[in-house]
């Protein structure tokens, strides 16, 4: 590597490892809280995806229509709690501050059994055109 290439790389490495160590210290600047993070199979590998965020809400009683999607759904609880009853597993439920993942071609319906509302943001990326849910009969 040639010298002065090499001293670039580490002036713009000083700067970005002193940037980033500054913004955590730094009061006012804003930083990501992580709350989910996992792998997850069957993604699109299409060349182009849409991606879609979504919120609901639902009353105390309020359920999904039985249903699987096609790919992964994240579902961020914003107020309330929404338990979700997976095909063969026991009801799982997320309370406000908390997320999951929905896996694909999974049987599943979701509920509020709250006293108050649900409030929830979903995140979903498909292949173009596809739809966000399949409606299976109960």
């Amino acid at each position: 590597m040639r010298p002065r290439l090499v001293l670039s790389t580490a002036i713009v490495m000083g700067w970005t490892t002193a940037a980033v160590a500054q913004g955590h210290d730094a009061h006012g600047v804003a930083k990501p809280n992580l709350v989910l993070q996992q792998a997850v199979d069957g993604l699109p590998k299409d060349e182009k995806q849409s991606v879609r965020v979504m919120t609901a809400s639902f009353k105390p009683g309020d359920k999904t229509v039985y249903h699987t999607h096609r790919f992964p759904v994240t579902v961020y609880v914003l107020e309330g709690a929404f338990t979700l009853e997976l095909a063969g597993k026991p009801p799982l439920t997320v309370r406000a501050g908390e997320a999951l993942v929905e896996p694909p071609n999974v049987p599943m319906t979701g509920y509020n059994r709250t006293d108050g509302e649900t409030r929830v943001v979903i995140f979903y990326v498909s292949a173009v055109d596809t739809p966000f849910l399949d409606p299976l009969a109960p």
